[in-house]
């Protein structure tokens, strides 16, 4: 028997499918940079088309859902990050951006490899390879800083992530010291 709730429930469960986590696990979000990094040096090696529809697709399923229809998010989330020690938890809309960045870049790259050249793909790909690699190799999500500067600028909204825009919530020390 179906009961009007079901619809309900039915709804609430899509609206579960997508959603960003918020915070995100600093370490798991590092692994999916890796996991990029990898993906984009074997087509720069190869030129294999078809690594780009793999990198468009998890880019747009991570900023859709989070690691919830990314291959290599549930990797990373379920299976290295807690091998990794303690979640270190960071904000989830910089993040979010960063991984619509991401998707910018391949889907580009993924465009001029159908439409101009595989040299042409190569060198968004590289970009993008650059910006993985700082992620995952040293932790500096140039995602992050760009959207750090937009909510600076009052381009995203302060309340898009108002833990982002309050500093001393993450940082008690900062607030104290500015009395």
């Amino acid at each position: 028997m179906l009961y009007k709730s079901d619809g309900f429930a039915n709804l609430l469960a899509v609206h579960d499918l997508f959603r960003f986590p918020n915070p995100v696990n600093e370490k798991a979000a590092r692994t999916v940079a890796t996991g990029v990094v990898l993906l984009a040096v074997a087509f720069l090696i190869s030129g294999w088309t078809w690594l780009l529809i793999v990198l468009v697709y998890g880019f747009a399923a991570r900023v859709a859902t989070g690691p919830t229809l990314s291959p290599l998010g549930q990797l990373a989330t379920r299976v290295i990050a807690p091998r990794l020690g303690a979640a270190r938890l960071t904000p989830g809309p910089p993040k979010r951006f960063a991984q619509a960045m991401g998707l910018v870049f391949s889907s580009a790259a993924l465009v001029l490899a159908l439409s101009v050249s595989t040299d042409a793909a190569r060198i968004m790909t590289g970009l993008l390879l650059v910006a993985a690699s700082l992620e995952a190799f040293v932790g500096l999500c140039l995602g992050c800083k760009v959207f750090a500067r937009l909510m600076k600028l009052g381009v995203i909204p302060e309340s898009v992530c108002e833990e982002c825009a309050d500093l001393s919530r993450r940082h008690p020390d900062l607030a104290s010291s500015s009395r």
